[in-house]
């Protein structure tokens, strides 16, 4: 397979998979093993990708065999490749678990079209070279999530979608302004010729200012501080495969471009840039982990979780060293893991004990002892507890921050593990431990919808396991896509040529 074909296979695969849904709009049951085969090769392009990457470096494409910085290009290293095999292992748990308890009603809707235009979205944010596409990627997942958000049309559906669409609008147009503002600064929107020139730019102030409104466009949609009113708002409206993928993928993407951006194109002013993202980073962190400590619906904890967790993955770009940006990797390889399963697990709750309030559950432990199980290991994964993944990308967030000496910056990660820590140890002791309440209803789910909820919340829960306990090729893989983001040159040359560097272009 040619660079180009190996490069648009995980574009292809779920944009036949959202067509050929939408083509069998009145054949709901067909949908399903399209979608789940589109999903299944979304992952397997995906794969050969990462395993391309890892052995022979970036991979470019121009597209309609326009060269860049003039054409389209499609751009993918070792960082790109982990993201878009995260999606498909995400893409693939939650076409299954999408086959469980009410998956009638959201084949109606037209859940599998969105899906795939979703994850379309997804990864063509991940796989671009280019601002202007970035921007046109975010519109695609924007129209495709909403879509999902409001898929069962109910009130409070509606009001959380309002309110992600107007938050989202206006990191749309702070992102267009800054598009338009480098555009007219250096004449490319090409991220390779972006960063190649963006040190040369004789207005360098006009340049920070760029930078800031795409830190705002970007931030908006990872939901840092104070841009996350819409996340809480929207989430736990979903259904819970919604709401499963959302928190695996839509803030990650927001991560992804500001890791990108600011290791790439703004990397020559990260001692301006540094503390910003490390003041956002901490109250991220802090808003996040003391939300959920302040609620008691499933859905809403694992909500603001998502806020708090954020904050760790802007710990590698806020001190650009290798450790740190190595250790943001791996906490964002953990976290879509664990987050996206705990969405899944609550879904399996209210299915056992016929809510997501804590007030109104009770006693799981006693009649679903597997699903306990199966939700802490999820939950100790993300307070941060050994041997599971979250105990080693919090290691290395917080080691990198001790060597860099921002001792506030590690302080508040570790305060916020134990925190969250807290948080999961509520859920705990209210749904599983204490005694169920005597109105207690359970969902009655069949064989089959039984398997479809619990399969895949197995297979991420032995992910998380496997990281944790096979912590090494994960650390080396995560070292290696640090090493090239670090290392903008050999971006530069992968992209444009060794003649696009110039002598003396970059340091």
């Amino acid at each position: 397979m040619n660079a180009q074909a190996l490069l648009a296979a995980p574009l292809l695969a779920p944009l036949a998979g959202a067509a050929v849904t939408a083509l069998l709009w009145r054949r709901p049951a067909a949908q399903r093993p399209i979608s789940l085969a589109a999903a299944l090769a979304l992952l397997a392009a995906a794969v050969g990708l990462l395993a391309h990457t890892v052995t022979d470096g970036t991979l470019v494409g121009a597209m309609g065999g326009w060269p860049a910085p003039f054409g389209i290009v499609l751009v993918v290293d070792v960082f790109s490749a982990i993201m878009l095999v995260i999606t498909g292992v995400m893409a693939v748990a939650v076409a299954v678990y999408a086959l469980g308890p009410g998956a009638r009603e959201r084949d109606r809707a037209g859940f599998h079209p969105l899906f795939h235009g979703l994850l379309l979205g997804v990864a063509g944010a991940f796989a671009t070279g280019d601002l202007f596409n970035l921007y046109v990627w975010f519109e695609v997942m924007l129209i495709a999530s909403f879509g999902l958000l409001v898929l069962d049309r109910t009130r409070e559906q509606l009001d959380g979608g309002l309110r992600y669409v107007l938050l989202n609008l206006v990191g749309t147009t702070f992102f267009l302004l800054a598009t338009a503002l480098l555009l007219g600064l250096t004449g490319t929107l090409n991220m390779a010729d972006l960063a190649r020139v963006a040190p040369e730019v004789g207005s360098q102030g006009a340049l920070a200012a760029a930078a800031m409104l795409l830190l705002v466009a970007f931030g908006a949609k990872a939901a840092v501080f104070p841009l996350f009113n819409w996340l809480p708002a929207a989430y736990h409206t979903a259904s819970m495969p919604v709401a499963a993928i959302f928190a695996a993928l839509l803030t990650k993407v927001g991560v992804y471009a500001i890791i990108r951006v600011f290791t790439l194109i703004f990397a020559h002013d990260a001692a301006f840039f540094g503390p910003i993202l490390a003041a956002v980073a901490m109250a991220t962190m802090v808003t996040g982990v003391l939300g959920a400590a302040a609620h008691y619906d499933v859905r809403r904890i694992l909500s603001f979780h998502i806020i708090s967790q954020i904050g760790y993955m802007l710990v590698g770009v806020a001190l650009m060293t290798p450790l740190a940006i190595a250790g943001s990797i791996l906490y964002v390889i953990h976290h879509i893991v664990v987050k996206a399963n705990l969405f899944l697990v609550a879904g399996a709750i209210r299915q056992a004990g016929g809510s997501f309030a804590l007030a109104r559950l009770g006693g799981l432990w006693i009649t679903r002892p597997l699903l306990g199980l199966l939700f802490l290991v999820p939950a100790l994964s993300l307070a941060g507890l050994p041997p599971l993944s979250g105990f080693w990308g919090k290691l290395a967030v917080v080691r990198a921050s001790l060597e860099a000496q921002s001792w506030l910056l590690a302080a508040v990660a570790l305060a916020v593990g134990v925190l969250t820590l807290f948080s999961m140890v509520k859920i705990w002791n209210e749904a599983f431990w204490k005694e169920a309440p005597a109105d207690a209803r359970p969902a009655p789910a069949t064989r089959t919808e039984r398997v479809a909820t619990f399969a895949p919340i197995v297979a991420l829960a032995a992910v998380t396991v496997t990281i944790g306990l096979w912590t090494e090729p994960f650390l080396a893989l995560s070292f290696q896509a640090a090493d090239g983001l670090l290392d903008r040159r050999a971006y530069i040359a992968a992209v444009l040529g060794p003649e696009g560097l110039g002598p003396g272009a970059l340091p």
